[in-house]
């Protein structure tokens, strides 16, 4: 595993501006700011426990920061913390997110599944042929994004739209042997893409159009006996620079639901 120790100051905000954007570029969706931080009034601050293990999350499992800057969304802070909700068999797939200091960001949430579809999940090893549908949350609870993944038989796509329906984009994969890897598809044109490091898929390096690295996402360990007895799968997100739109969709719809969307096939009992 690469470790990178970095100290990157962020601005205030990292909303692009319309010149970023471009004239006809879309914009982001609008977003309360976050207030789960120790001595804010707002939401309540995450426990001591909980704060202090996500902080050993990013700085020593994954190797990261701390960096300084970010104001508090799931759209422009530097380092995202995903981590799966533990459960013995996955039925429906359940995700919070921290901002480094373990201070609540948002939450991934599946959608659209009827009881059926979770005795078919719970009895057959049959995620890839089915369609996966997942609801980005912000803190308050209000979508940002949603994703498709459809039915899948050899590579898999996602599909990324605003909560109205817009599409921003979709995350599609290459290869189906040997390092995978996906490209960031807008309109049809490429403008980034993930690149898997293992054949295991574990770690991510995410580039731009021209092949540089901007983000990197790192599994952390989270323990032998959590890592063979639940489903429970965790990540580290960190953005090595503030990033226009659509891009900075496109990269964390992808962090946020790595395992789900990306690379996640089984989690029956078959």
């Amino acid at each position: 595993m690469r470790r990178h120790m970095t100290c990157v100051t962020y601005p205030p905000s990292v909303a692009p501006s319309p010149s970023v954007r471009g004239a006809a570029g879309p914009s982001l969706p609008a977003m309360s700011q976050n207030t789960n931080t120790p001595g804010i009034p707002g939401q309540p601050a995450a426990a001591a426990g909980d704060s202090a293990k996500i902080q050993r999350q990013v700085q020593q499992q994954a190797g990261v920061g701390p960096i300084a800057g970010g104001s508090g969304t799931l759209f422009s802070e530097p380092v995202l913390v995903v981590n799966q909700k533990a459960k013995l068999i996955e039925l429906t797939n359940e995700y919070a997110v921290f901002d480094q200091q373990g201070g609540t960001l948002g939450s991934v949430v599946q959608v659209g599944q009827s009881g059926l579809r979770k005795v078919i999940r719970l009895l057959f090893s049959i995620d890839q042929y089915l369609t996966h549908k997942l609801e980005i949350r912000d803190a308050q609870g209000a979508p940002v994004l949603l994703l498709t993944r459809p039915a899948k038989f050899i590579k898999s796509r996602v599909i990324v739209q605003r909560p109205d329906g817009q599409e921003v984009g979709q995350i599609v994969q290459q290869n189906a042997i040997g390092k995978i890897n996906f490209a960031f598809e807008v309109n049809g044109r490429k403008i980034g893409a993930v690149k898997a490091e293992n054949w295991r898929a574990w770690n991510f390096s995410i580039v731009d159009e021209a092949d540089t690295e901007i983000a990197r996402i790192t599994k952390t360990w989270e323990g032998l006996a959590k890592t063979m007895f639940t489903t429970a799968d965790n990540y580290v997100l960190q953005i090595h620079r503030p990033l226009p739109d659509p891009l900075i969709s496109l990269v964390v719809a992808t962090a946020l639901t790595v395992d789900t969307a990306l690379k996640q096939d089984a989690r029956g009992l078959g």
